[in-house]
């Protein structure tokens, strides 16, 4: 998918050297430690060497205390746990979440050579899948909360694989660390629906007919998606339980 919004900011963050600590120990079978603090000039060349003071330890204990708490608060609810939630997996590395979305409607973007216009509308109920660096997307029949047991279909849309693992192309991915269960999913629904929908991944259709004329359809009328057109996955929303 090509991104609408301009996401270079996205790219990264570029951090600069500020300081630096010397940890320096004394020979023989008493030993002894003593820390030295170095300033960064602008080129990043230690300057003005002195004894680390008890002010900057209790600055640097702080910062290494906030960076402990981020990571613990990664997935953490902000409040009650939101009833879309299905599933949640703990971890900065393996760290996912299953999570579900009514039909509603939703603004869409199309590139030109598709030729459906872009523009707002209706979309079905829907099942997550994500961890930090992957989306996978799958369509329901209704706006129930879906169980074990519920029947998983294809997402009706471009850019998606047949597993319903989604193809990003150029979109810039960037979860934080201490992102809020809400933060994550709201970040990759904004990831999804806000890139632009360019190919069917295969050749096969995500819809019974014409994807194209679906979603051309869709944007010219407030219809709600047709349930009729959803081709059903072999898969349960148990398949994708870890």
């Amino acid at each position: 998918m090509n991104t609408v919004n301009d996401i270079t900011q996205r790219f990264g963050t570029l951090y600069y050297p500020k300081s630096a600590l010397v940890f320096y120990e004394s020979k023989g079978l008493s030993k002894e430690v003593y820390v030295e603090h170095f300033d960064m000039d602008k080129n990043g060349t230690p300057v003005n060497a002195h004894p680390l003071t008890e002010r900057e330890a209790q600055g640097l204990a702080k910062a290494l205390h906030t960076e402990k708490n981020k990571d613990k608060a990664f997935l953490q609810s902000e409040g009650i746990l939101p009833t879309a939630v299905l599933h949640i997996s703990r971890g900065m590395d393996r760290g996912a979440v299953i999570w579900y979305t009514k039909s509603q409607i939703r603004p869409l973007y199309f590139i030109e050579a598709l030729g459906i216009p872009s523009g707002q509308a209706f979309v079905p109920a829907m099942v997550w899948q994500a961890d930090k660096n992957s989306l996978r997307v799958f369509a329901l029949l209704s706006d129930r909360r879906p169980t074990a047991k519920t029947t998983l279909y294809y997402a009706p849309f471009f850019n998606i694989y047949e597993d319903g693992r989604v193809c990003m192309g150029s979109v810039s991915i960037d979860i934080k660390n201490s992102a809020s269960v809400e933060e994550f999913t709201k970040a990759w629904e904004d990831y999804f629906f806000k890139s632009y929908f360019s190919h069917l991944m295969g050749e096969n259709s995500a819809v019974k007919g014409n994807c194209v004329s679906v979603w051309k359809d869709l944007i010219a009328t407030d219809r709600t998606f047709p349930k009729e057109m959803l081709k059903k996955n072999n898969k349960t929303l148990k398949n994708l339980l870890p």
